[in-house]
């Protein structure tokens, strides 16, 4: 079958140019109106954040009016600080009810104390007391330079005290009682995690030491200063 174009070709031009201008104005058209709509969006959405924020002003000086209505509200606001800052503090303070468990792990049953001196500011601490011999003394000093402790976050042992030094001691040779015989002071220092409240320390002594905390019926470990006469003196 043979076909035959009867319109001239200018014809045929223009009824594309037509077409073509048709495409163009319908895109013009969707452009148009998708940049309105998006203006228009826009627009709301800046409105609404202005009444919200005009909402929230308002909300704010009812607010600060209620409270200014308060009866001494600065005093409530005081203390509602203070106790805010109770838990820090309580954090900060040492724990210094473990000294009494301390010594009775790591004093030997054939030690006792007269005086005990704990400095929290310094991290030191001075024992004096006394013990039937100045051997038992000295077996003192050595238990506590190797007295380490473990914590829930470090269980690799860690030296408790350090500095451990006799820095003097004596015989009491007018002493009534044979158990304070030798006298001595010793001055230490501490590790200070041994003393945080926030820390569970567990400490580990020489099993070469027998401790008050080992013995069914230890003697007591605090005496008062031995008194010796006047005669004999202490060396």
């Amino acid at each position: 079958m043979i076909q035959l174009n009867l319109l001239p070709e200018v014809k045929l031009l223009y009824l594309k140019a037509q077409r073509q201008r048709r495409l163009v104005m319908s895109l013009s058209i969707i452009t148009a109106g998708s940049a309105i709509g998006l203006l228009l969006l826009l627009l709301s959405i800046n409105g609404l954040q202005k009444k919200h924020m005009s909402d929230l002003t308002k909300d704010i000086k009812r607010a600060n009016s209620q409270l200014a209505g308060k009866t001494d509200i600065n005093k409530i606001l005081t203390v509602q600080n203070q106790l805010g800052s109770l838990t820090p503090l309580h954090d900060q303070k040492p724990a210094a009810a473990r000294v009494f468990d301390y010594l009775n792990e790591t004093t030997p049953a054939s030690v006792s104390i007269t005086t005990f001196i704990l400095d929290f500011t310094q991290n030191t601490a001075t024992i004096t007391g006394t013990s039937d011999t100045l051997s038992n003394v000295n077996k003192y000093v050595d238990t506590l330079k190797f007295v380490t402790f473990t914590t829930e976050d470090k269980d690799k042992p860690q030296p408790a005290f350090g500095d451990v030094v006799l820095s003097s001691f004596g015989l009491n040779t007018g002493a009534g009682d044979v158990s304070q015989a030798a006298s001595f002071t010793i001055t230490l220092t501490y590790d200070k995690t041994i003393f945080d409240i926030t820390e569970k320390v567990d400490l580990t002594v020489p099993s070469t030491t027998t401790t008050r905390s080992q013995v069914n019926q230890p003697s007591d470990l605090f005496k008062p200063t031995p008194t010796v006469p006047a005669a004999g003196g202490a060396r």
